[in-house]
């Protein structure tokens, strides 16, 4: 007789974006769903993975107001507020936290006020990189993650680069395990779609794609680089999909120039894997990544990938495998590897 699994009431606490960490803690909410246990998200917005609500998945809103008195609404106050009436009246057994700032601090008070009220609920906190090393390494912000982190009750991280980063930046005294960020291949393994691919490449140009929210770290400019190198040997066309501060330049820059029918700006998309099955290849060229789940994406679409050997990136691509590291800012050197793979078929074959 096997032995019945106990089936868990979780609380996923998430930034709702477009962002890495959003789509793998959506992703894994609704996994765990599938397999029986009641899923209760917890942010300011429905996530954007997450397009509709099904069997044992529940999303909880985090209201925010402005009040006259606050020139910023305090919402690690407001989320907390929520988590504790969550768990009260859903009788939650665990909380999921991804990201350090607030939800992990907010996930410590919640704690705390329950336990005043005879209500003990653990909470696992994940660390997902820009927490850790952009905002963590704001002395302002120091204590808070430290604490958060030694108090959370289990720690991952998502890669050994970013578990390397925060026992470097932070006093750690809570142990750390990693746990890669995951996607399940077979959504991303689609039926090849010329009538899609024709759209944006009529004439068999190769097709070059990043996808990202266009912050600083993640380099746009080179991007534009490595294409117009890649360009001047070969016909190719860039697909941009996201957007964030730094689209708006990069599109005027693009605009202004020769190449501006060969770049297409097609902003948020809820998936990225249509896009990706009609890709030749990725570019993503950051400053630093604690992961790198866009890479990901498109090497379980046997998209290869030109990248730099920042942060986790090593650890999701090989080099000379399924695509190339080169140093950041190396632009001429992730051309050559992109135009050498592009100019051989069968390499190009053998890296997806």
């Amino acid at each position: 007789m096997t032995e019945k699994k106990e089936l868990l009431k979780i609380g996923i606490v998430l930034y709702p974006t477009f962002g890495g960490s959003g789509v793998v803690a959506t992703e894994l909410g609704k996994e765990l769903a599938s397999k029986g246990h009641e899923i209760h998200f917890i942010t300011y917005r429905k996530p954007v993975r997450l397009s509709e609500l099904r069997e044992n998945i529940f999303f909880h809103e985090v209201a925010v107001s402005d009040y006259p008195l606050f020139d910023h609404t305090p919402y690690e106050q407001v989320l907390t507020s929520k988590l504790v009436d969550v768990v009260k009246y859903e009788n939650l057994d665990l909380l999921h936290v991804h990201y350090a700032i607030p939800h992990a601090s907010a996930a410590y008070m919640a704690q705390q006020i329950l336990k005043s009220q005879n209500i003990n609920i653990p909470f696992i906190t994940t660390l997902h990189g820009t927490d850790i090393t952009l905002v963590g390494k704001d002395p302002s912000f120091e204590p808070v993650i430290t604490f958060s982190i030694n108090n959370s009750n289990a720690v991952t991280t998502v890669s050994e680069s970013l578990k390397e980063d925060t026992f470097k930046h932070f006093d750690i005294t809570n142990e750390i395990q990693v746990i890669p960020n995951f996607i399940c291949s077979k959504h991303y393994q689609l039926p090849n779609n010329d009538f899609y691919k024709k759209r944006y490449a009529p004439n068999g140009e190769f097709i070059i794609t990043h996808i990202s929210n266009f912050r600083k770290v993640k380099r746009i400019e080179d991007v534009v680089k490595v294409f117009r190198k890649i360009r001047k040997v070969m016909p190719c066309r860039l697909l941009f999909v996201g957007d964030g501060p730094d689209r708006i330049n990069i599109e005027r820059a693009c605009r202004s120039s020769c190449e501006r029918e060969d770049v297409l700006f097609l902003g948020h998309l809820e998936s990225t894997r249509e896009v990706l099955n009609i890709s030749d290849l990725f570019i993503l060229p950051s400053q630093t990544e604690s992961f790198g789940l866009a890479a990901l994406e498109a090497l379980a679409s046997s998209v290869p990938v030109i990248t730099t050997n920042a942060g986790g990136l090593p650890e999701v691509v090989d080099h000379n495998v399924n695509g190339f590291l080169s140093e950041v800012g190396d632009t001429d050197d992730m051309a050559n590897n992109a135009i050498n793979l592009l100019s051989d078929l069968d390499k190009l074959n053998q890296c997806t």
